[in-house]
């Protein structure tokens, strides 16, 4: 597979990854389009870009992430967002009862979310990843420690639930790309355009901090300052996307490995939009052919999941074979 993708320069590469994820959406736009246009582009166009703004924000927050931490298998969600999410979504459901989880205003209830996972975040890195202690290993095992507990304390809650809200719940707990909160859409596009101009003006050191901390260091990059920049950035897009739609573990690492597959640089001018276009084509596309071929029978979240489990075991033996 390298050496077909090689024949293909890095930006014939990102035009083709561009144009199916354009094709993507036009297809969603119209395909199956009847009635009036005014509706089919209110209520498809909310849908749609809250699927890009996913898209865009795992895809980019899962590369950057690789990058700075040196292995292409992790994911922003070993530290413990998706598990912290389950737990908020656990304690409101027990705390205030199905009806009450339900009243709570939707822009209220997105914001106090994010804002745990980002002050979570923010906290672990300033326990670990300052002063003495700058170990990114060891900040990583540590949110894999919190997320394992998190995922008890969610545990131990939903067994006591009464089985009518335990329904509510679980219903909360999947991923949904097909019921997007157009009141929410502003405030992850504004929150997402703001990182993106942070990232912006760090793009130059990307390449670099792909060298390893040692290499970075020596080519003038402050390795800790940009790193604890670089976290609590990937924190904030991966909190929106949580908070927006729901937890998608594996998705991330499904775009990110065929992104570094396909493309034939390593030199993230391309490896990051080509990664987000590919994020958008699973989307977009795989919601397409749902809708279409198979008439919403299955949610298109545990499609990904399935697909990007696989991927995950499958990097897991060949480099456990290496």
């Amino acid at each position: 597979m390298q050496a077909d993708t090689r024949r293909i320069s890095p930006a014939g590469m990102l035009l083709v990854t561009a144009a199916l994820a354009l094709l993507s959406m036009l297809a969603f736009m119209t395909l199956g389009a009847k009635g009036s246009w005014a509706f089919i582009l209110s209520f498809r166009g909310t849908k749609l870009a809250g699927m890009i703004l996913v898209a865009y924000a795992i895809a980019v927050s899962t590369i950057l992430f690789q990058t700075i931490s040196g292995n292409r298998i992790l994911t922003p969600s070993i530290i413990g967002f998706d598990a912290m999410y389950a737990l908020l979504q656990t304690v409101m459901v027990f705390a205030l009862g199905a009806a009450g989880a339900n009243a709570v205003d939707p822009r209220l209830q997105f914001v106090i979310e994010t804002a745990a996972m980002v002050g979570f975040s923010v906290l672990l890195f300033r326990a670990l990843f300052s002063g003495a202690t700058r170990s990114l290993h060891l900040l990583m095992l540590v949110g894999i420690i919190l997320g394992g507990l998190f995922r008890s304390l969610s545990s131990f809650l939903q067994r006591i639930l009464d089985p009518n809200e335990f329904v509510v719940l679980q219903d909360r707990l999947f991923a949904s790309f097909n019921t997007v909160n157009a009141d929410l859409l502003g405030i992850s596009a504004v929150a997402v355009v703001a990182v993106t101009f942070i990232l912006w003006r760090l793009f130059p050191t990307f390449d670099v901090l792909s060298l390893g901390r040692e290499s970075a260091i020596g080519l003038g990059v402050d390795h800790h300052r940009t790193v604890t920049i670089l976290l609590v950035l990937i924190a904030v897009l991966v909190s929106v996307s949580t908070a927006l739609v729901g937890p998608v573990t594996f998705f991330g690492l499904l775009v990110a490995s065929l992104a570094w597959q396909i493309t034939p640089t390593a030199s993230h001018r391309f490896v990051l939009p080509i990664a987000v276009c590919l994020a958008i084509v699973t989307l977009v596309g795989g919601q397409v052919i749902l809708e279409r071929l198979f008439a919403f029978n299955t949610a298109l979240s545990i499609v990904i999941e399935f697909v990007g489990g696989l991927v995950f075991i499958f990097l897991l033996v060949r480099g456990s074979a290496r």
